[in-house]
């Protein structure tokens, strides 16, 4: 179970940064398709970059897999948000929709271990 924790951490956590640091160009198309400032685009990359930090962190310190875990599910429950009020095609939908599964897993599976 613990190896399933992990490996959902290092998806999203890697993902998310890929995403922010390397593919920079795609996010500045969709924020402005979405009409959001970059100030917003900038918090919004700081959070979750700190985010996937702290959940690569939760490998070692499972105190932060819950709070972490969740708030990413959030941002990916806000991104599924945006996706639909622009009517983006399904396809657009799916790398968040995958990203909100598996950090909902997380916080599923990390509070299954916390109580046995």
């Amino acid at each position: 179970m613990e190896q399933i924790i992990i490996l959902a951490q290092l998806t999203v956590s890697i993902s998310v940064i890929v995403v922010w640091v390397f593919r920079r160009d795609n996010i500045d198309l969709e924020f402005q398709l979405y009409e959001l400032s970059n100030l917003t685009k900038n918090i919004i990359g700081a959070l979750k970059i700190s985010l996937a930090t702290m959940l690569i962190l939760g490998i070692w310190y499972t105190e932060l897999l819950l709070i972490s875990s969740l708030s990413m599910a959030f941002l990916m429950l806000c991104a599924q948000y945006f996706h639909f009020r622009v009517k983006n095609p399904f396809h657009k939908y799916i790398p968040s929709l995958l990203l909100l599964t598996l950090s909902l897993l997380i916080a599923y599976l990390q509070n299954e271990l916390y109580f046995l």
